[in-house]
């Protein structure tokens, strides 16, 4: 089936966090699309190997190490990406991270790596490379939230703040840059298996059997469940679409009887 408006031929995309995971599955979903693809995390073995892959596909690809906390470091991120293909116009902000902990147990600083991590890096990466989108009049950017982010997450007050903190700056950002023609949407993924989600597993898995029960269609849901979603907000197909978020939890947000 040939749907051209969801090629990104031509098109050059930022990943964070695209070592493994969601990141890593993005990445490569938007290189099968046609996308060049600059690949970002602070483990440089890891994006690397999804470098490896993109160019398998036959598309350019860059593996920056980058901690995308830091304002330098983005910034020489996008200064590397500038040199190679002249101009940036998908970011996915993937990166993020977190731990459990009750609201009464967990420390200022605790709360603060939380925050950090996956919200001040969102807007770290927007601000940067949004700035470079606003000279070029175009760009999409697609930041990963989570369902976290759209009701109470008990254990983890932090990252349940910090992801439906995304999901707002995401419509801020989409319309002070609507007039830009920059496009800004946000993924919410419920329960994928992801590394992390599988250490969590085997730590907990009568509570990993729980969460399974509470998913209308049975599964959890796999990084490559989101690649498809990314590659949509990055094309021409979402071309009317801006400040949303889309969920993807195989039903776990519906309301169940019985």
């Amino acid at each position: 089936m040939n749907l051209p408006m969801f090629a990104l031929t031509g098109k050059v995309a930022i990943v964070t966090g695209g070592g493994r995971g969601i990141g890593r599955a993005i990445a490569l979903g938007l290189a099968q699309a046609g996308a060049d693809v600059v690949v970002a995390a602070r483990t440089a073995a890891e994006i690397e190997d999804t470098a490896t892959k993109i160019e398998d596909k036959g598309r350019k690809a860059l593996a920056i190490p980058t901690d995308v906390r830091n304002f330098d470091q983005v910034a020489n991120m996008l200064d590397k990406t500038l040199a190679l293909f002249g101009r940036v116009d998908i970011l996915v902000n993937n990166a993020g991270g977190m731990f459990t902990a009750q609201a009464l147990s967990m420390s200022a600083r605790a709360w603060e790596a939380i925050i950090r991590e996956n919200l001040d890096s969102v807007f770290i990466c927007s601000r940067i490379i949004g700035e470079q989108m606003v000279k070029q009049k175009a760009g999409s950017i697609i930041s990963i939230s989570s369902v976290a982010g759209l009701g109470p997450y008990l254990d983890n007050a932090a990252y349940g703040a910090a992801k439906a903190g995304i999901i707002n700056l995401t419509k801020t950002l989409a319309v002070e840059w609507a007039p830009y023609n920059i496009r800004v949407n946000a993924i919410a993924p419920g329960f994928i298996e992801t590394p992390g989600a599988a250490k969590f597993a085997q730590e907990n898995p009568a509570l990993r059997q729980a969460q399974l029960k509470r998913i209308p269609l049975g599964r959890f849901g796999k990084p490559e469940d989101i690649a498809p979603v990314a590659i949509f907000l990055a094309s021409d197909a979402s071309a009317y679409v801006t400040g949303e978020t889309i969920v993807v939890n195989g039903g776990l947000t519906s309301t169940v009887f019985g």
